[in-house]
């Protein structure tokens, strides 16, 4: 097995023989634009093939440029699915999300915003970072720098009018463009807090997903049919650690009855729809000051999401529609014949930051478990592309439980690893493609599942081993102390001046 200790320090060598190498000086860089959505499924797109949703200028972009159909997170969590975006590594790798440590400066140092800047590119960032890196680490990502957090998701303006996050992304991304015009190529990061709800608030019947006003009234006149998979049968299926998990819980905030889910439905994809008008602003600002012929534009998602479907809400677990997700990659300078295409192989949050790279004509550093898309967006069939992929959820929640597994073309694998057995799924996406039936104890499938629970005990050794829950323990721990540490100090302070008076 190899150790994480041993991985980090094959990562240090790979470091030093991989230098930072650019485009020759002939070729003009691109600029590059990447939006990141946050709680967007595949199929919540019109180009996907949704019925009614809107969002012509990201259909627009699809039918330009290339649609990934078969993109996936390699962690359905914003948190992790962030960080793996940032460094090019998988969670077990780069061992953040809630409520752990920083990310290792040695996997931020490398992350695609600094090896850029390190190349001449100016990076900006907006919106949503939801990843906890060191200072230092930070202030070397990004030139600029505007976070913008949701709850509430309307800002208050100077002249007392109320603002909504996305349509704030939208405005500082122009003033961005129009700062760095003509003053060499950028990478800005646009990363919205939409389409995430507003959790704190449970209250029925009002929508939990504030959209702009832009879009009130929207899909108002469209009847809300019950959801795919909404069977009470598809629910009662699970064994109990998931009946009483988050996923059900949060159900009942939003979709437990044919009112509420109407309601939180049409809020969710005014939400979208409010991301998909603010990139149109861009792309038109872009093409009023003469960048787009030269800009790249990225759009993803940071985890999949339920609708209510399986009787779940969120993310957090192995089946479809929490791992998948949209992609869409316009490259202007591409060749006629190469737009509009849907691209088959399987892409994964882990290539976003190597495609980046590629396009900025940046080594990508030979430590990074993603690759470069920039092959198949020119056609091209790179060989021995991945056929599966590890995938997995390690947040501390008593409410969420762990998991590992391996997704490939015909196979899913999941296993619930600190349940008492452990928990094992199994599904065949040929036959089942609706994940309906758990094939783990079938005798019929023993060798496939044999095959790949030592598949999925492969590639974990790879990226790091075992699940350690010291890590984050020994880190709460920490905190914990601190923080009665820090009170501890406060009382003694008011108790002092208290006898000084």
């Amino acid at each position: 097995m190899k150790t994480l200790l041993s991985w980090l320090m094959t990562f240090v060598a790979a470091l030093s023989i991989v230098p930072v190498k650019t485009l020759a000086k002939t070729d003009k860089k691109p600029n590059i634009i990447f939006f990141l959505s946050d709680d967007h499924r595949w199929d919540r797109l019109g180009s996907a093939g949704h019925p009614f949703l809107k969002t012509p200028t990201l259909d627009h972009l699809a039918k330009k440029g290339v649609r990934f159909s078969n993109m996936f997170v390699t962690t359905s969590i914003c948190a992790a699915s962030r960080a793996t975006i940032l460094t090019g590594l998988y969670e077990r790798t780069h061992q953040f999300t809630f409520r752990t440590r920083p990310i290792d400066s040695r996997f931020s140092q490398a992350s695609y915003p600094i090896l850029l800047r390190k190349s001449g590119y100016k990076t900006g960032f907006i919106g949503k970072f939801g990843v906890n890196v060191q200072q230092k680490d930070r202030e070397a990502m990004f030139d600029f720098f505007n976070p913008i957090g949701r709850a509430p998701f309307f800002k208050p303006q100077p002249d007392g009018s109320l603002r909504h996050e996305s349509e704030l992304a939208g405005d500082s991304a122009i003033t961005f463009i129009d700062q760095h015009k003509g003053i060499g190529p950028f990478c800005l990061s646009i990363s919205f807090n939409a389409a995430h709800a507003e959790d704190g608030d449970k209250r029925p019947g009002i929508g939990h997903f504030p959209w702009p006003k832009a879009v009130d009234g929207l899909y108002e006149d469209v009847p809300i049919k019950a959801p795919r998979l909404s069977d009470p049968k598809i629910f009662e299926s699970h064994p109990d650690f998931m009946k009483k998990s988050m996923n059900r819980i949060r159900f009942f905030w939003r979709w437990d009855t044919s009112e509420k889910y109407a309601t939180n439905l049409r809020a969710y994809y005014r939400m979208i729809t409010g991301i998909d008008n603010v990139i149109g602003r861009v792309v038109k600002h872009l093409e009023k000051v003469g960048m787009a012929d030269n800009t790249i534009i990225i759009f993803s998602g940071d985890n999949g999401y339920y609708e209510g479907q399986r009787g779940f809400a969120g993310k957090w677990s192995h089946y479809e529609e929490s791992l998948r997700v949209p992609l869409i990659i316009y490259d202007p300078r591409a060749e006629k014949k190469r737009r509009g295409k849907v691209a088959i192989p399987m892409a994964l949050n882990t290539d976003i930051a190597p495609t980046i790279l590629g396009y900025a004509g940046v080594k990508i550093p030979g430590h990074y478990q993603g690759r470069s898309l920039r092959p198949i967006m020119s056609g091209e069939k790179p060989k021995n592309w991945r056929r599966d992929t590890f995938c997995e959820h390690l947040m501390e929640n008593g409410t969420i439980p762990k998991w590992e597994g391996v997704r490939s073309k015909r196979y899913v694998y999941a296993r619930y690893f600190q349940q008492n057995p452990q928990y094992e799924y199994l599904h065949d996406l040929k036959k089942d493609p609706d994940q309906l039936k758990n094939l783990a104890e079938n005798q019929e499938y023993a060798k496939v599942l044999k095959r790949m629970r030592k598949r999925c005990n492969s590639l974990r050794d790879e990226y790091g081993g075992k699940y350690d829950p010291s890590l984050v323990a020994n880190y709460i721990a920490e905190q914990q102390r601190k923080r009665a540490e820090t009170q501890a100090k406060r009382k003694a302070s008011q108790q002092k001046k208290k006898k000084q008076k």
